[in-house]
């Protein structure tokens, strides 16, 4: 299908959830000296113009980045996040957006690595031309689900796996499981990051399950909603499944994921959830 342009949603309060923890995976794997590997399934375009016509059509932004890009008193995790944003901003005013590549590769040691995905024609061009003579990075026009046998175990034997679909087929949430459970087979040592949105609760729920039939240990699911789940049809907020996750990540998101809410709530709504699906072992 390849309808879905992220342009049209890029720094929305889904983007700073899903950018926020990714700022926290990356950092805990630069906790130690050894080279590391990231692979981004689903990679976009890695930079996105805010005041492009698709940007602007919604104004997503404004209720995401644009909540926090001069808030005071934020913690040091989410101006780390924050710096980020700032990097590709550097007169101060709020134009261009990361995408989780520009993100991931900006936190790189010179030893790591960054592999993308992108079958998307109009996204690839894009992906492609961010990081065109970058040694550490690779963009390869392809799908994401076939990218995981392409390029698991890396040789590093340590890093992460980021996916975040596009959600137009049926059976996202289905193949999304079955991707997990290829990774771990292939890679068990590897964190794996999904992120979703919530839109209807139901197949985020299913995907929880189906991974906690799984029998893969050490499963961590963070959410956060912003408008009541049984409301009308939108989104109504969005979650990251973490596999793996790295050493006292729970402890940390116990104090970001009610900060993102005090941040970026409309109104008197909204909600945080933090469980274990599966303990580590």
């Amino acid at each position: 299908m390849l309808s879905y342009r992220h342009a049209f949603h890029a720094g929305n309060f889904a983007d700073v959830f899903k950018h926020v923890l990714l700022v926290q995976l990356v950092r805990a794997l630069r906790g130690k000296d050894k080279p590391f590997c990231l692979l981004d399934t689903h990679a976009g375009a890695a930079r996105y113009d805010l005041g492009s016509a698709p940007a602007r059509k919604n104004r997503e932004f404004a209720d995401g980045i644009g909540r926090l890009w001069r808030q005071p008193g934020l913690s040091s995790e989410l101006g780390d996040y924050l710096d980020r944003v700032r990097a590709l901003n550097p007169d101060g005013e709020l134009r261009w957006y990361p995408g989780s590549p520009r993100i991931a590769r900006d936190l790189l040691r010179p030893n790591d690595r960054l592999i993308l995905a992108e079958l998307h024609p109009t996204e690839f061009p894009l992906l492609k031309a961010e990081f065109r003579n970058d040694r550490q990075v690779a963009a390869h026009h392809t799908d994401g689900y076939a990218a995981l046998n392409a390029f698991l175990p890396p040789p590093e034997r340590r890093g992460l796996v980021l996916l975040d679909p596009p959600y137009e087929l049926k059976d996202e949430f289905e193949r999304l499981a079955e991707a997990v459970r290829r990774i771990h087979r292939r890679w068990a040592t590897g964190i794996a990051a999904v992120w979703y949105p919530i839109l209807d609760r139901a197949p985020s729920l299913r995907l929880q399950r189906a991974l906690q039939e799984s029998g893969i240990p050490a499963i961590l699911c963070a959410e956060l909603g912003l408008y009541p789940y049984d409301g009308p049809p939108g989104l109504h907020g969005c979650g990251m499944i973490v596999v793996n996750p790295p050493w006292k990540l729970d402890e940390t998101l116990d104090r970001l994921l009610p900060e993102l809410l005090r941040c970026l709530r409309v109104g008197d709504a909204g909600q945080t959830r933090l469980e274990w699906l599966a303990p580590a072992p």
